[in-house]
């Protein structure tokens, strides 16, 4: 069956521009007509103009697209796909399966897979649902936040779009893992879903010494974890269950849900009360909460003992040598956000290294390590990450701290009060 290019007019909405983090708006926003199929028309077209800088005018590339799972999201998929489909410039799409991919993950398979770009659909730590809040946010070929140029570029010509390019008729099932081919007018287009939960796994067990870590699992800790409904969830439970063994009972709220339960998926003490109020009983050694799409955490210990986002960041640097990824590819340097606290410079001196303080947004971390000076990075907004790929990633930083906790055989509390007493603590405050 070959499927046919249909041409529709459009005209432009004039609040298309992203800030640091995509594109996020109330979900009845990208509900109306013609919303997702402009943006993402912009994004083609702008797309299409490096394709032909990089590759030339006959250049075609692949895409990658995932999302956190909220409400509106896989429908916003199959608009994709069906758009994707007209672009002649796009040989490929990548799809997680159910459409499903944290935002980690996304930037992991990105560069696994080689995509000239990604659209990751997630408004992050936002809640979800018809009332609540969708996103689209873009990824380049590195695995990181496109950069400003580029964003401003598509809403440069978001605000001057008159038309667009759909296959009104394409569908394909993203509930199946495999490689699926169509003809759009003559020329060749491919679907393929993925398990992005494996692809994720095995770049974790590339990082971090998984036998270690099972060991530590069967020494008599106790680990609980939160997804608070978010993507997290399968990754967690795939990880940290079946492959560490943590029982399934502490992988709390790991089904991912179109409106995350009801839950706010940010997770901080107010948000992830329940966590929490869970640790204060005494009962658990290590909790750990992600957000919406995967790259925030929050770490607790015993009696629900709270790490600051500064602080996690600090001690996984003045720990970082106990890693297999590290001592392997070595320690190049730290960086932080601007309002993140100064914990990490400390270590940094003491070091001898480079700590860079960038203004917010994951891209200009990124633009760092991709120059080979920063392997470890985080900001206040519990966001902490490592050069493993270009994004912030949560379940990385537990991964860390248990591997940090496995190696020294002590509590966080301990881990913490040692490494005030070397370096001081530091304390910051919002204003």
């Amino acid at each position: 069956m070959s499927f046919t290019i249909t041409t529709r007019k459009t005209s432009p909405f004039k609040d298309q521009k992203a800030g640091t983090s995509g594109l996020r708006k109330n979900t009845k926003v990208f509900q109306q007509e013609n919303y997702v199929e402009n943006f993402i028309q912009s994004f083609f077209n702008a797309l299409n103009g490096d394709i032909d800088k990089e590759l030339g005018e006959s250049g075609r590339v692949s895409l990658m697209v995932g999302g956190d799972g909220r409400y509106f999201g896989l429908e916003c998929v199959a608009r994709i796909l069906k758009l994707a489909a007209a672009n002649p410039r796009i040989s490929k799409v990548i799809v997680a399966q159910n459409g499903l991919m944290s935002t980690p993950a996304v930037s992991c398979c990105i560069r696994k897979y080689q995509t000239f770009a990604g659209v990751i659909l997630t408004a992050s730590h936002n809640p979800g649902g018809p009332n609540a809040d969708f996103g689209i946010k873009f990824n380049c070929s590195n695995g990181g936040p496109a950069l400003q140029h580029f964003t401003d570029n598509i809403f440069a010509i978001s605000t001057q779009i008159a038309e667009y390019n759909i296959v009104e008729n394409f569908e394909c099932d993203v509930s199946k893992i495999g490689l699926k081919k169509f003809d759009i007018q003559g020329r060749e287009f491919e679907v393929q879903v993925i398990d992005s939960v494996q692809d994720y796994l095995e770049l974790m067990q590339q990082i971090f010494d998984f036998n270690a870590l099972r060991e530590y699992f069967k020494s008599g800790v106790k680990i609980t974890v939160d997804a608070l409904n978010g993507v997290v969830g399968p990754y967690a439970k795939r990880i940290l269950c079946q492959e560490l063994g943590m029982s399934e009972s502490e992988a709390r709220n790991c089904n991912p849900l179109p409106d995350f339960g009801g839950f706010h998926p940010d997770p901080n003490l107010t948000y992830a009360k329940s966590l929490v109020d869970l640790m204060k009983k005494g009962e658990h050694d290590f909790g750990a909460a992600f957000d919406g799409d995967g790259d925030r955490n929050m770490i607790l210990g015993k009696d629900a003992f709270f790490i600051t986002p500064c602080d996690s960041v600090a001690v996984l640097a003045a720990n970082l040598n106990l890693i297999p990824y590290f001592q392997r590819e070595g320690i190049k340097g730290f960086a932080r956000s601007m309002p993140t606290s100064g914990a990490l410079d400390l270590v940094a001196k003491e070091m001898g290294m480079k700590c860079f303080e960038t203004p917010t947004g994951w891209k200009f971390f990124g633009n760092l390590m991709d120059s080979n000076q920063l392997s470890l990075c985080g900001e206040e907004s519990f966001g902490t990450g490592s050069d493993h790929i270009r994004e912030k990633d949560g379940l990385w930083a537990v991964l860390a701290w248990l591997s940090i906790l496995a190696a020294k055989k002590t509590s966080i509390k301990e881990i913490l009060i040692a490494h005030w007493k070397k370096y001081g603590r530091n304390f910051f405050f919002q204003i």
